[in-house]
């Protein structure tokens, strides 16, 4: 496990050391992390990178090699560096679990902690959840584009290095695809591995024919071909074809053929008729090459025959959406053991944050268990489902509804309390798993790869009524 304290920026440093001269380090601050916004075209976010916050808190602690950097640095004193020695989480930590669907505004994260501690994590938690949680909704959307068909993560020569790349292929696997290219992810994370040859393969031999046999030699039982490396309707296919017929003279029945270029639609309607003209109707047509959700979903309106979808820079990348956009915002601080909200004001209302120590309820139809809206409340309030419940829009608040048939669970869920872990993450399949079920509980409306209808996040009346207040409070007192 590795030890990535340092892993922040030199910000949280200078102020945990002001924090620390002013006697403040053990005032216990609550901390939100959320996002403000999803990418265009999509009405949610799947959460991903819960394992690595936790395992980044479990080693957290500064040994003797970064004490020194920091003394390097001439910025802080002994005292301090005293105080950084001993320093481990002793907070608490709730969440949302991987693979929920997730939305603007409501915490991912919730923090309470002694300030210093708090601050800290800040950069870490961050940088985790925004690159994790990016990537597992790119895979969702791929994913769904596909519409049943298997999706394989194919990214890591492209991701922006190796970390990016092995974790980006777990988020991917949270998002529903089947298995990833990446060895290394497999091995750590016990994740289904795929591949078979590149195109240097084929070019290694005299010829197309000659390197297919010689791949089916070796893998008679898994033999997929690469048909594209020279003519693919007219050695490609055919030679595959061949080869084919060979293996199941053998007693094995082929894999299927990829398509890595051209005109993929036009390529694996050809190739379908070729195959299935020659009896190898069950061998499977994978494709490639630059593909994401907007190609995949317009190949399949064009009557594409793939079975199977490579996708690799688009995705792993999130290239039409490079980064999530996570905040991290102090929400209350504890004083004298009372809890005092906090608000950051901004004249961009999306800006504005929500105070208070929160939770998050996600409310849903009881005959359909459709979701219909989440809630976040403060922390004492409760919800009486036999009661009917009135939720409005915080921003156009006119627009309300009451609710009177539904159920409701809470999503956040402690993970450390008092700084003892107390949930530990599951199997990553049964992470997937558990993402589907939540995408199936979403009406289609919010799964559009276009315009997608925006799904309700409202704030209680006593949420709402704090937040107005504080605002109030703001602006009476910077006119005073």
């Amino acid at each position: 496990m590795r030890n990535l304290t340092m892993l922040t920026d030199l910000y949280q440093l200078t102020m945990m050391y002001g924090y620390f001269k002013h006697g403040m380090e053990n005032n216990e601050a609550v901390f939100d992390l959320f996002f403000r916004k999803t990418r265009e075209n999509s009405a949610y976010a799947v959460m991903a990178g819960l394992e690595s916050v936790i395992n980044y808190i479990n080693n957290l602690h500064f040994a003797n090699e970064d004490i020194e950097y920091l003394r390097s640095l001439e910025l802080f004193d002994e005292d301090f560096f005293n105080k950084l020695r001993t320093m481990r989480f002793t907070g608490e930590l709730y969440a949302m679990p991987e693979g929920t669907i997730v939305f603007p505004h409501e915490p991912l994260l919730r923090i309470k902690a002694p300030i210093m501690q708090a601050q800290l994590i800040e950069t870490a938690l961050l940088n985790i959840v925004n690159h994790q949680t990016n990537i597992a909704t790119k895979a969702s959307r791929v994913v769904y584009a596909a519409n049943g068909d298997a999706v394989l993560e194919f990214g890591l020569r492209r991701a922006q290095g190796p970390d990016a790349g092995i974790y980006g292929a777990r988020a991917a696997i949270i998002g529903g695809c089947v298995a990833t290219s990446n060895v290394y992810t497999g091995q750590m994370f016990h994740i289904a591995v795929r591949g078979t040859q590149a195109h240097s393969w084929v070019m290694s031999f005299k010829d197309e024919l000659t390197a297919f046999r010689a791949y089916a030699k070796v893998f008679p039982k898994t033999c997929m071909l690469l048909v594209d490396t020279y003519d693919t309707l007219r050695s490609g296919i055919p030679n595959a074809i061949k080869v084919f017929q060979e293996l199941r003279e053998q007693g094995h029945e082929p894999v299927g053929v990829r398509l890595d270029s051209g005109d993929l639609a036009y390529l694996s309607k050809k190739a379908r008729e070729m195959l299935d003209d020659s009896g190898f109707e069950k061998a499977k047509i994978f494709a490639s090459s630059d593909l994401d959700e907007t190609i995949i979903r317009d190949l399949k309106l064009q009557g594409a025959q793939i079975d199977v979808w490579g996708v690799g820079t688009r995705l792993i990348t999130s290239d039409d959406h490079p980064a999530l956009g996570g905040v991290y915002k102090l929400a209350a601080e504890i004083i004298n053991g009372i809890m005092v909200p906090k608000i950051k004001r901004s004249d961009n209302p999306e800006k504005i944050t929500n105070p208070g120590y929160k939770k998050v309820y996600r409310l849903y139809k009881k005959k359909n268990g459709k979701a219909i809206a989440d809630l976040i409340t403060l922390q004492h309030e409760t919800i009486d489902p036999e009661k009917p419940l009135r939720i409005f829009d915080p921003i156009q608040t006119w627009k309300s509804m009451v609710l009177t048939d539904f159920t409701y669970r809470e999503l956040l869920v402690p993970v450390y309390l008092e700084g003892k872990q107390v949930y530990n993450p599951p199997p990553i399949e049964e992470i997937q798993e558990y993402a589907k079920k939540e995408l199936a509980s979403m009406w289609d409306e919010y799964k559009r790869l276009l315009n997608p209808h925006v799904y309700k996040v409202d704030l209680s009346d006593s949420l709402y009524d704090l937040k107005q207040k504080l605002l109030r409070e703001h602006v009476d007192g910077d006119l005073a």
